[in-house]
C-alpha cells in the first residue's frame, strides 16, 4: 500500500480535512489492480484499509479524510470494512459513478450508514445529468483551473445550497484570496500555501534571526554543545520545549541549567532537536501545514534514504526535508534562504536545482506527497524499491510526528 494526504483547508488556512490517496503495491506490476480495484477476487475501498491500519488520529489527527471510491469498490461492503466512524468519512466519487438507479440507491444506504458523499471532475455540462446523484453529496469538488468555478457556484448555491463546495486546484495565493473574498466555498484545496517565493524577497523579523543563529551553530562540524545553550537561553519558548525533550528522554534527571539539558541530550540528539525545534519556531507565523509538510519530509526521507544507497547519509536527508520550505518560512527564494544557515553543497544542489545525489531522494518525496503514483512506481520499479517498505517508512513518519511533535 502507498498512500499519502492533501490537505483541505478553511479560509483561515487552517487544515480541516484531508483526501486520502492511497495506491496498492506498483502500478506497473499490477496495472489491473490500480484500475478496478480488485485483488483475489475481493473488491474493496484502498482508502478505507489505509484509515483502518492507521487509525484516524494517526492519519488525520480526528480530521475528516475524504476516500476516493471507484465504480467498482462503491458495491463492496464499505460500511462492515471501515472500523472508524463513518462520520469522520466522506467517500469521494467522480463521473465514473453513473446516475443511474443502482448507484443512487447504493449512495443513498451509504448516507443511511453514516457516511457524508462528495462529487469530482464534473463537467459545467454534466450538472444537470447528474441531478439524482448530486440531490445527495454534501461536498462538491469545483476545479479552479477546468471549470468556471464562479458560475458552479451560482449554480450549487440556487439548486444544491445543501452541498458544501470545495475550491480546488489553486495554485496561488492572490487566486486563493480571491475565492476567498468571493465566498462561498467550504474548503480549499491545492498549492497555494506552498509556493516558494518567485519575486522580491521580505525582511526577516528580529524574533527569528537569533533562531537562524541557532541553526547556522549546530550545523557546523563539531559544534559547541554550550554555544548552543547559551542561544537556546535567549529564546523561552525554545528552552520550554528543550527542558520538555529532556524530560521526556531522560525523566529521573534533575535538570539545573540549559547547558545541563543540552548535555543530557548530547551532540548528536541536539542538534537533530534544534533543527526541528527550530524550523517549528521560525514557521509559525505560516500555515501550520507548513511546519506539519517539513516535519513529515524530514522524517520520511530519513526513513527511505536507504533505498537509495544513502542510509549513511540519513541524517543529512533528514535536514534537507526539513529545511526544504525555508524559502516559503523565509519569504525568500531559496538559495538566499539557505545561506543563512550552514548546510552541506548536497543539500543546497537539491532544494535550489534539484540537482546531486539527495535530488533522487527529494523528488521522490515531491511526487509521493503529491499521490504522483505513475511517477513513484517508475522509481520503485527502477531503484528495485518494494512499496511495502514504502508505506512502512511513511506509517512510522505519521507515527513519529504524532508522539514526537504533537506529543500523543
Amino acid at each position: 500500500m502507498l498512500l499519502t494526504l492533501i490537505p483541505l483547508f478553511d479560509e483561515n488556512i487552517a487544515v480541516s480535512a484531508y483526501s486520502v490517496f492511497s495506491q496498492k503495491d506498483n502500478m506497473f506490476l499490477n496495472p489491473l489492480g490500480q484500475v478496478t480495484g480488485v485483488y483475489d477476487g475481493a473488491t474493496y475501498v484502498q482508502g478505507i484499509e489505509a484509515v483502518n491500519s492507521m487509525g484516524i488520529e494517526t492519519l488525520s489527527g480526528d480530521k475528516m479524510v475524504f476516500v476516493p471510491v471507484s465504480n467498482v469498490s462503491i458495491f463492496s461492503n464499505i460500511e462492515e470494512q471501515c472500523k472508524v466512524p463513518h462520520v469522520k468519512v466522506a467517500l469521494l466519487i467522480d463521473r465514473t459513478v453513473p446516475p443511474v438507479e443502482s448507484y443512487v440507491k447504493r449512495l443513498k444506504e451509504l448516507k443511511a450508514a453514516g457516511f457524508k458523499i462528495a462529487i469530482r471532475k464534473l463537467a459545467v455540462s454534466e450538472f444537470q445529468v447528474y441531478a439524482p446523484i448530486l440531490e445527495l453529496v454534501d461536498f462538491v469538488f469545483l476545479n479552479n483551473k477546468k471549470i468556471a468555478i464562479d458560475k458552479a457556484k451560482l449554480f450549487f448555491s440556487k439548486l444544491y445550497p445543501s452541498a458544501k463546495l470545495i475550491a480546488g486546484n489553486i495554485d496561488t495565493m492572490d487566486t486563493f484570496e480571491s475565492l476567498k473574498k468571493t465566498g462561498g466555498y467550504h474548503y480549499y484545496e491545492g498549492e497555494f500555501y506552498r509556493l516558494p517565493v518567485t519575486k522580491g524577497s521580505k525582511d526577516i523579523a528580529p524574533s527569528k534571526i537569533t533562531q537562524l543563529e541557532l541553526l547556522k551553530i549546530v550545523n557546523n562540524p563539531d559544534f559547541e554543545l554550550n554555544d548552543a545553550a547559551d542561544i537556546i537561553g535567549r529564546d523561552t519558548a525554545l528552552t520550554l520545549s528543550l527542558l520538555q525533550m529532556v524530560n521526556r528522554v531522560v525523566k529521573t534527571a534533575e535538570i539545573t541549567t540549559i547547558r545541563h539539558a543540552a548535555a543530557m541530550l548530547g551532540q548528536k540528539e541536539l542538534k537533530k532537536w534544534i533543527n526541528t525545534a527550530v524550523v517549528g519556531e521560525i514557521s509559525s507565523d505560516q500555515p501550520s501545514e507548513i511546519t506539519r509538510l517539513t516535519l513529515l519530509r524530514a522524517r520520511f526521507a530519513e526513513n527511505i534514504a536507504g533505498f537509495f544507497g544513502l542510509k549513511m547519509q540519513s541524517e543529512e536527508l533528514f535536514l534537507m526535508g526539513l529545511f526544504s520550505m525555508l524559502d516559503v518560512i523565509l519569504d525568500k527564494p531559496m538559495s538566499e534562504a539557505l545561506e543563512m544557515i550552514h548546510v552541506s553543497n548536497d543539500i543546497k544542489a537539491a532544494l535550489v536545482s534539484k540537482e546531486g545525489k539527495f535530488a533522487p531522494v527529494y523528488e521522490f518525496i515531491l511526487a509521493y506527497e503529491q499521490a504522483d503514483w505513475s511517477e513513484v512506481s517508475r522509481v520503485m520499479l527502477l531503484k528495485e524499491i518494494d512499496a511495502d517498505k514504502v508505506y512502512q517508512s511513511y506509517l512510522d513518519t505519521l507515527n513519529w510526528y504524532r508522539k514526537t511533535i504533537v506529543g500523543v
